[in-house]
């Protein structure tokens, strides 16, 4: 355990140096309760596709991890990291949807002995879009994804199920389609910590990968969670709760009104895009991602019955 120990903070570090990129902090925002902020930018060589905030939560007994990183060299650094604050085992690895950033690292945990975890849809949607993403994020991520290959889930959650780590239990509960169609939350009643993945973002401009309407439904779903603190997918490492929620409701339903309003007018696909562009002052990555979460949008709200 300690020479496996010692090489997986050795490749961390070379990877790390080489990448010029920052040391991984782990933070604990609560007792037992660990966060890495991923940087606010698109997935890079030089950020090791470190752009997603992960975390991990200890019991008496065990640990689990939620979501791994952009690259296996950002998942052996959180391994590495994690194993400086315990000597617990990991018990479980918990992927929040299937979007590379959040699920390229576990490949990192694979001879941990845990037992990954995700929406009943997970394991469909990794072998769907996991050769285009691998293939896809090569010209930007390099050799970082030279020995990276997906780790599906072998425990799904249809609708809600408990992990237990010991004196401490994990609520892991799945959405309908909404920013994916493999949303995964995970809260931990013991200190009121819910961990959200991409079903909310601070700062970054939402990600609408699979219903505009869903999307809004869950927000006022997820309020409804008992909770006193939140880990966004991105933004900030933690937020109060359930306020966090507001900004992103304020710009997904902005998005749906002046959809709408352009769709009753007749308007072209490539005028409706234009729709909610006054919410970019709010938003980092706003011009990355608005323009595809219009037209999604757009290709979802035309259908409506008039």
């Amino acid at each position: 355990m300690l020479q496996c120990t010692i090489r997986r903070l050795a490749i961390a570090c070379l990877c790390l140096v080489a990448s010029g990129a920052k040391s991984f902090e782990l933070t604990e925002i609560a007792p037992g309760v660990f966060v890495h902020q991923g940087e606010t930018a698109l997935m890079s060589r030089d950020n090791l596709g470190g752009i997603a905030n992960l975390g991990a939560i200890v019991g008496e007994e065990a640990i689990a991890v939620i979501d791994t990183g952009g690259s296996r060299a950002e998942g052996e650094a959180f391994l590495a990291a994690l194993q400086q604050r315990s000597t617990k085992p990991i018990r479980y690895v918990i992927d929040t949807h299937v979007h590379p950033d959040h699920i390229f690292g576990n490949i990192a945990f694979r001879d941990t002995g845990a037992v990954f975890v995700g929406h009943k849809n997970l394991p469909r949607a990794m072998a769907a879009r996991g050769p285009h993403y691998l293939a896809s994020f090569r010209e930007t991520m390099g050799t970082l994804l030279d020995d990276v290959s997906l780790v599906p889930p072998t425990l799904t959650v249809d609708r809600e199920t408990t992990l237990d780590l010991g004196g401490r239990k994990i609520v892991l509960k799945a959405w309908r389609t909404a920013h994916s169609d493999s949303d995964l939350t995970a809260l931990d009643p013991q200190s009121g910590t819910l961990f959200t993945g991409d079903l909310l973002f601070l700062q970054h401009v939402p990600i609408v990968d699979g219903s505009l309407l869903g999307f809004l439904s869950v927000i006022d779903e997820l309020r409804k969670i008992e909770a006193v603190r939140v880990v966004p997918g991105h933004g900030p490492a933690v937020a109060p709760w359930p306020q966090a929620l507001d900004a992103q409701k304020a710009y997904l339903d902005h998005l749906t009104r002046d959809l709408r309003a352009s769709i009753a007018k007749g308007e072209s696909l490539a005028r409706a895009a234009a729709a909610g562009r006054s919410e970019k002052p709010n938003w980092l990555l706003f011009e990355d991602y608005h323009t595809r979460n219009a037209t999604a949008g757009f290709a979802e709200l035309e259908w409506e019955a008039p």
